[in-house]
C-alpha cells in the first residue's frame, strides 16, 4: 500500500468529520444515520479524491471497500453475514453490515446505538459476578434536553434513575450527568 494512497484515506477521514444521526428507528426511538445517507455524504469526498466506495458480498460477507482509482490499491472490512430463511431480514442485516463496515472501516465517530435491540440480545443482562448492567443509558441528547429547565430534570432523574420497565429494561444515566442535573433540582 502507497503512502499516496494512505493521505487519501486519511484526507477521506478528516473531511468526513463526525457523522450526525438524523434517521429514527420508530420500534426502539432511537437515532442512527442509515447507509443510503453515509454514502451521500461520503462518496463526493472519496470521489474528489480519486476513490471509489464499493459494498460487495463475497462469499457470505458484506464488504467495505476503498479503492485508490489511479493505483489499484485497497481497504477493506468485512463482517460475515447471518444466515436467514427470511428474505427480508437478510436485506435488513445487509443494510446494517454495509453501514457498520464502513463507519468501522473509516473510524468514523458514532454514538452506540440501537446495535444491542438490532441483535436480539435481551434487553436484561448480567455480568459473570451477577451483576445487573444497565442497558438503557440517558443519551447526551436527552441530557442537554433535560439541562434546559428544572421540569425536564426532575423527569429526567425520575425516569433514568435505576428505573425498571415491564420487560425489565433497566434505565440509567452517567454519573456526571446524575450530578449535573440535580444542581438544576
Amino acid at each position: 500500500m502507497n503512502t499516496k494512497f494512505l493521505q487519501k484515506i486519511s484526507e477521506l477521514k478528516k473531511e468526513t468529520g463526525k457523522m450526525s444521526k438524523d434517521s429514527t428507528n420508530p420500534f426502539f426511538k432511537s437515532k442512527y444515520f442509515d447507509v443510503n445517507q453515509l454514502l451521500e455524504h461520503l462518496e463526493p469526498i472519496a470521489e474528489s479524491k480519486g476513490l471509489l466506495i464499493l459494498q460487495p458480498i463475497i462469499n457470505g460477507e458484506v464488504y467495505s471497500q476503498i479503492i485508490d482509482i489511479e493505483s489499484g490499491d485497497k481497504i477493506e472490512s468485512s463482517i460475515a453475514l447471518s444466515q436467514f430463511n427470511d428474505p427480508q431480514k437478510t436485506g435488513s442485516a445487509i443494510t446494517y453490515y454495509r453501514r457498520y463496515s464502513l463507519q468501522s472501516l473509516l473510524g468514523l465517530q458514532a454514538e452506540d446505538d440501537d446495535a444491542n435491540k438490532a441483535s436480539g440480545k435481551s434487553e436484561k443482562q448480567e455480568n459473570k459476578t451477577n451483576e445487573v448492567k444497565v442497558t438503557n443509558w440517558m443519551d447526551e441528547v436527552k441530557y442537554k434536553e433535560a439541562l434546559t429547565d428544572k421540569d425536564k430534570a426532575f423527569k429526567a432523574l425520575d425516569f433514568y434513575d435505576g428505573k425498571t420497565d415491564r420487560k425489565g429494561k433497566i434505565y440509567g444515566m452517567k454519573k456526571e450527568y446524575r450530578n449535573e442535573l440535580l444542581k438544576i433540582k
